[in-house]
């Protein structure tokens, strides 16, 4: 992951060699209009916002390994969670991550959260939760029955959900299960602390998000080689952790040896490193809660792609989940109008990619 990280340093490097030859060629005077951030969208994410912001030099740069250490740890903590419940409670779990986004920038960056942005936060979860949902009860006969009208699916839903809290308590792995869904729920504050965190950085200081990743990807680079050497020569070399989780030798022979394992390895460095610039550019623009609401919609393109590769099968629940996953999403960020007046903001509309921070309380 952090590997895929730094590699938008080549990116970098790639940007500054084409401005200095363009900048020394002969007989060539650069437009200023077509070459600034300012009147081409696509150079924004490659320069810094300068207006009033300090430029992150010096031992400042260090405050990226914060994110970067609540990267780590978020990651981890779903992973191992993972281990211990289904898929489908995971994902409902890390639903929340948006709301814990929405709290952290109100309480630590004076944010105003409006009332239909709040509440547009509740669907979203929703939307995730009922598409977890649907995994979870598809394993039971009664999943197959096709609801008929909005009660029987609210009536299918609540009784799917009883069965399964009623056979976890039964289950004696039902601890498992139950530290399995705290962990991911620990994950969603990490990564909410790091959404915040980046967001916090980017609007005190000067520095493009690709040089941010980049930053990120070196910090969580050096911490992860750091505990994968602690805990291999604690744990991994041992009789007990010989082959197991903490033997870096033997996971080593397998990318080297396992052509799907290395090639996986490097698409997933790519994706990474694509996925966080992307969404740092987004934090930059709007803001760390805006951020989180996009990033779940990430389900429903996964879910696409699963039922167009067999790996899935269709399920109209989730169909529900979902519109209400993507309403949401677009309500938060005023791409569609709250259906109460009430709730909308009694203000003037501002741009949708505004580059300027939201307003503060």
């Amino acid at each position: 992951m952090f590997i895929g990280e730094m590699g938008c340093w080549l990116v970098v490097a790639g940007f500054s060699i084409f401005n200095r030859l363009t900048s020394r060629s002969r007989g060539y005077a650069p437009i200023a209009s077509v070459n600034t951030a300012e009147d081409n969208p696509i150079l924004k994410p490659l320069v810094a916002k300068e207006e009033e912001r300090k430029p992150l030099q010096g031992w400042r740069v260090l405050l990226l390994a914060l994110p970067a250490c609540c990267d780590i740890t978020g990651t981890t903590l779903m992973n191992v969670g993972l281990l211990f419940v289904a898929a489908s409670i995971y994902q409902m779990t890390r639903g929340a991550l948006v709301l814990f986004v929405g709290v952290f920038s109100v309480i630590f960056l004076r944010r105003r959260l409006f009332g239909y942005q709040w509440s547009a936060l509740v669907i979203v979860v929703l939307g995730v939760g009922l598409v977890g949902l649907a995994g979870a009860i598809a394993k039971h006969p009664e999943a197959k029955l096709e609801p008929r009208s909005i009660v029987e699916t609210v009536m299918l839903v609540a009784r799917a959900a009883t069965d399964k809290v009623a056979t976890t308590v039964k289950n004696p792995d039902a601890l498992q299960t139950i530290i399995g869904v705290l962990m991911i729920a620990g994950a969603q504050i990490f990564t909410a602390t790091q959404f915040v965190l980046e967001e916090f950085i980017l609007e005190k200081y000067a520095i493009e998000p690709l040089k941010v990743v980049g930053w990120e990807g070196l910090f969580g680079f050096i911490v992860t080689m750091l505990g994968m050497g602690i805990l291999h020569l604690a744990i991994g070399r041992t009789e007990q952790g010989r082959y197991g989780y903490f033997d870096a030798m033997e996971a080593w022979r397998e990318i080297t040896h396992y052509r799907a394992i290395a090639v996986s390895s490097v698409l997933i460095m790519i994706s990474i490193g694509g996925f966080n610039f992307f969404g740092l550019s987004v934090t930059r623009s709007i803001s760390a809660t805006s951020r989180s609401t996009i990033d779940t919609c990430r389900t429903l393109f996964i879910w696409i792609v699963s039922l167009a590769l067999h790996w899935e099968t269709f399920k109209w629940l989730q169909i529900v989940g979902f519109v209400l996953l993507v309403y949401g999403t677009f309500l938060f960020n005023d791409i569609v109008g709250h259906p109460f007046r009430s709730c909308a903001r009694q203000q003037k509309a501002a741009p949708l990619l505004a580059e300027e921070p939201i307003e503060h309380m």
